[in-house]
């Protein structure tokens, strides 16, 4: 059993459990026992002038490193200035643990100084949330928050903690991985992706002639950029990305038509009208890639790669829905079309394909105004890329 210690070190002692080294925040009054221990950690606390403030920088650490982004704040105004970046993180599948502080517990419900039901406010907003109600919940209920925010597809958890269970005392135990895995028995991400459909996807890529990988931030978060390389460059298949999408499969590449939709390039949204197979990897169909509806690959056949089965056929119907991680999925996709021994060898209306897209790309690139006057924003961001050589973030 663990000594004696108040709430607030065991907020803590989870953090750096989960190899937390970096946290946002703004401090105040139901948070303060908090921020008391986490002076005497190794934890890195990043003061922001404005909760929202904390919580896109939260985002943008989890978006960068790969790691589950933390955010704090206080009760009631404090809470509520994260509402923004909780929204945005839920939108785009940031996995980001916020904890507020919360009024005593004998005071919820009593329209205390500083109350607000930020539980109940966020619910829409969230995978989950959790209100902590004692000291010995605690640390499973913020092991259970990770667990949630970074498996299955990533998004945001808060936790609300009273002020009165951080001032309180236990020896309550951190639960190990096995113990939070089991303590919630609906929640069970699926990985490995329905071989009979692979297989039923792998029939309708043989047979297209037109295919287009349509790429969002499912195959970054999966870390799938490897695999989409080589089914991409196996089967020369050109691939279009989503704003999120951007990163998993490099511009630079003859394959690469960049992105699509309403911000996107010319040949991108041409290749995917005129296709007659779109394979979506993590990607979930968003109005500003689509356009109208029924105009949207209206001659194509849908396979659709995605670890959330609630985003499958939500906005299009699909033909081979495949529910997993992507990285998994398109290894599994990549073995079955090696047995099936499909070459890179492809039959002529195929390769007419890529010459028409070659035609696009040449007629209607990306381009701007020259001017000697004004600095444009496009000559910024090309010239920084020279200068990196390619490495700038």
């Amino acid at each position: 059993m663990a000594k004696e210690r108040r709430g607030a070190d065991i907020v803590i002692e989870v953090l750096q459990t989960e190899g937390v080294e970096l946290v946002f925040g703004v401090p105040g009054g139901a948070i303060m026992e908090v921020y008391d221990a986490l002076f005497d950690s190794d934890i890195v606390h990043i003061l922001a002038r404005h909760e929202q403030g904390a919580g896109h920088m939260a985002e943008g650490y989890a978006s960068a490193s790969g790691k589950v982004g933390v955010a704090f704040s206080t009760s009631g105004p404090g809470a509520t200035n994260l509402v923004t970046a909780i929204a945005d993180a839920y939108m785009d599948s940031r996995p980001v643990v916020f904890i507020t502080g919360q009024v005593p517990t004998g005071l919820i419900g009593n329209d205390a100084f500083q109350e607000v039901d930020i539980v109940g406010i966020t619910r829409p907003i969230t995978k989950h949330n959790f209100l902590v109600k004692s000291v010995e919940e605690l640390p499973l209920r913020l092991r259970q928050a990770f667990y949630i925010a970074r498996t299955g597809r990533p998004g945001p958890v808060v936790v609300d903690i009273p002020k009165d269970v951080t001032q309180q005392r236990s020896t309550v135990d951190i639960p190990s991985d096995r113990e939070v895995m089991e303590s919630l028995p609906g929640y069970k991400p699926h990985y490995e992706g329905n071989i009979q459909q692979i297989k039923k996807a792998v029939e309708l890529i043989v047979a297209a002639q037109r295919p287009v990988l349509y790429v969002g931030g499912g195959a970054v978060y999966a870390d799938a950029q490897k695999e989409l390389i080589e089914l991409a460059e196996m089967l020369q298949i050109p691939v279009t990305t989503t704003t999120q999408g951007k990163g998993a499969f490099p511009e630079t590449h003859p394959l690469s038509l960049q992105m699509l939709g309403m911000h996107g390039t010319y040949y991108a949204n041409m290749a995917v009208y005129h296709s007659d197979l779109l394979i979506a990897v993590g990607a979930r169909f968003d109005d500003r890639v689509t356009g109208k509806i029924d105009e949207f690959a209206p001659e194509a056949k849908i396979i659709h790669i995605d670890i959330d089965p609630a985003s499958i056929s939500k906005t299009i119907n699909v033909d081979v829905p495949i529910v997993g991680d992507a990285k998994i999925i398109l290894r599994k996709l990549i073995a079955e079309l090696k047995k099936r021994k499909v070459k890179v060898l492809y039959p002529t209306q195929r390769k007419k394909w890529l010459e028409q897209i070659e035609y696009w790309k040449k007629n209607y690139p990306l381009s701007y105004d020259w001017s000697d006057e004004v600095i444009k924003p496009q000559y910024v961001v090309e010239e920084i890329y020279r200068q990196s050589k390619g490495e700038a973030i």
